[in-house]
């Protein structure tokens, strides 16, 4: 369901991108568009792994480092039938965590001193199984796809405004005026709205992994409540990398609504119980 919620949505942002261009571009202004903002973000689909990395001051840790989480890490990433990711610990109260990398043989996970002190061992393992659901599902690769698309939109809309009194243009100036403003927010609700149903793939998929859908339930509660008590200072100056968290890292974005990254957690807990309700046994006994 969440696939075919995600293909869907895809979908409309393609066919707002090319109602757009037809009518203020045509074909050749629209392919131009996606073919600028296509390599704005293939870019940064090769390079937004070691930029958010660098951004949190992620500090690499192995097997020696940190045994019992790289032993955790091994064996979920086993279960998922991944290569195992490269492992860093982020310095930072509010108890978070991320996944990056452009496809499942260049996976990272992170996850901060805050979570690793406020989380039990099974804890951990559920977010942990979560981050390697965003690796397995390859949902970098969807909201880049995303992001090319919606960019392509808000330069169309921009260009709408050049081409407001040519004959190409059928909207005139006051039409253009508004496609500027209501294409780009069209855009990026569609491109939210998949960032939401990615993290309840990712949920499902975590629950799976671990076996124990109760253990992400768990952890989601305790860092509902720690991203809220906490600030990410680091997130807070950077807004454009809380749709990576497993919790949305800046303040105010607890509600499910239409201009947030994130589910309400408690609708995300909720489905997690029914999953565990199910009695579907894994991996970890």
């Amino acid at each position: 369901m969440n696939w075919f919620r995600t293909t869907l949505l895809m979908a409309a942002l393609t066919a707002l991108f090319m109602f757009i261009g037809g009518l203020i571009g045509g074909s050749a202004g629209a392919l131009l568009a996606l073919l600028v903002a296509g390599g704005m973000n293939l870019f940064a689909y090769w390079n937004s792994d070691k930029m958010l990395l660098r951004m949190h001051n992620a500090q690499p840790v192995d097997a020696r480092s940190e045994p019992e989480l790289h032993e955790m890490v091994s064996q979920l990433a086993q279960n998922a039938g991944i290569p195992m990711p490269r492992l860093y610990i982020v310095d930072e109260d509010q108890p978070n965590a991320f996944a990056t990398g452009r496809n499942p043989e260049n996976g990272a996970v992170a996850v901060t001193t805050g979570l690793l002190r406020l989380l039990s061992h099974q804890e951990v393992a559920g977010v942990v199984a979560h981050e390697l659901g965003h690796i397995r599902n390859r949902d970098t690769l969807i909201m880049t796809i995303t992001a090319t698309i919606a960019g392509a939109i808000s330069m169309l809309a921009n260009f709408a405004l050049f081409t407001s009194g040519s004959r190409d243009n059928p909207m005139g100036i006051i039409g253009s005026i508004a496609m500027m403003i209501l294409a780009p927010v069209a855009a990026m609700l569609v491109q939210m709205a998949i960032s939401r149903t990615r993290e309840y793939a990712a949920d499902r998929a975590g629950a799976e992994i671990s076996g124990r859908p109760l253990w992400l339930a768990s952890a989601l509660e305790k860092l509902e409540m720690g991203s809220q008590r906490i600030d990410n200072h680091t997130a807070e100056r950077n807004p454009a990398s809380a749709h990576m968290f497993i919790i949305n890292p800046l303040h105010g974005g607890a509600m499910d609504g239409l201009f947030t990254t994130h589910p309400n957690t408690a609708n995300r807990i909720a489905a997690l119980r029914a999953m565990a309700g199910a009695g579907a046994p894994g991996p970890w006994g």
